[in-house]
C-alpha cells in the first residue's frame, strides 16, 4: 500500500481536488484514510428516496470523510459538525469549499483495481474490485 498526505487550502473544492489528485497520481484503487479540516460551504446528498441535495453556507468542521477513489470516479461520504457540535452529513457533492484547511491522507491499494459498472438492481454505477 502506498500512502499520500497533502493539504488543501482556503477556497478549494474538496471533491474536485480529490478527483484531480486521483487522476494526477493514477490511483486505481484508493481509500480515504483520514481528513480533518473545515468547510465554509457544504453540499451533500441526503439518504432519502428523493435524493435531496442540501447546500449549507456556513462554517463546519470536517469530523469524518470516507470513501473510495478510482479512475472511474469517487464515492465519498462526509460528516460535518457546526458551531454547536451538531452533526450532519451525506454523500459529498461538488461545491464543498475549504475554509481554512483540509489535511488528507489517501491509501493507494497496490495490485487492486476499482472500477464502477452499472448495477441493474441499484440503477447506479457500483464498485467492482479486480
Amino acid at each position: 500500500m502506498k500512502t499520500y498526505a497533502f493539504r488543501l487550502h482556503r477556497g478549494q473544492d474538496l471533491k474536485k481536488e480529490l478527483i484531480e489528485f486521483t487522476r494526477k497520481h493514477d490511483i486505481q484503487a484508493g481509500a480515504i484514510l483520514t481528513c480533518v479540516g473545515a468547510l465554509s460551504r457544504a453540499v451533500v446528498r441526503m439518504a432519502d428516496p428523493t435524493m435531496t441535495i442540501r447546500t449549507y453556507e456556513k462554517d463546519f468542521e470536517i469530523v469524518s470523510l470516507v470513501g473510495t477513489l478510482s479512475q472511474d470516479g469517487v464515492h465519498l461520504h462526509i460528516a460535518l459538525a457546526d458551531e454547536n457540535g451538531e452533526c450532519t452529513g451525506g454523500h459529498l457533492k461538488d461545491g464543498c469549499i475549504v475554509s481554512v484547511t483540509a489535511e488528507i491522507i489517501i491509501a493507494d491499494l497496490e495490485n487492486v483495481r476499482f472500477s464502477r459498472e452499472m448495477d441493474t438492481q441499484t440503477g447506479y454505477a457500483e464498485l467492482v474490485v479486480k
